[in-house]
């Protein structure tokens, strides 16, 4: 079992700044890919960025230039500094990890259950 934790969203005004945490636990034994996705209400889930082991960085063009990812690999964590913030940016956002729990196994998707960020004007 892999559980990934997310925290740190809110309600912020229009240009603050809001920093996401996230802690991969479990039977992890290998982790390829940290990320974090988005969904607002009514639109489909989107990657926001994400993190590759070598420390390959991809960001969404929206993004780009507000929004900085980095990961902490002793602790199995990756956070999302968000800054200049817009009301577009309000969505539930997810932590996504794709790994293994084996040295030789199957690679899966694994998923925070989501935190609220609220952008108001």
């Amino acid at each position: 079992q892999v559980q990934l934790v997310e925290s740190g969203g809110g309600l912020v005004q229009s240009g603050g700044s809001l920093r996401l945490s996230c802690t991969a636990s479990g039977s992890i034994f290998s982790i390829y890919r940290m990320g974090w996705y988005r969904q607002a209400p009514g639109k489909q889930r989107e990657l926001v960025a994400a993190i590759t082991s070598a420390g390959t960085l991809n960001y969404a063009d929206s993004v780009k230039g507000r929004f900085t990812i980095s990961r902490d690999h002793a602790k199995n964590m990756v956070y999302l500094q968000m800054s200049s913030l817009k009301p577009e940016d309000t969505a539930v956002y997810y932590c996504q990890c794709r790994g293994s729990t084996a040295v030789v196994g199957p690679i899966y998707d694994y998923w925070g259950q989501g935190t609220q960020v609220t952008v108001s004007l």
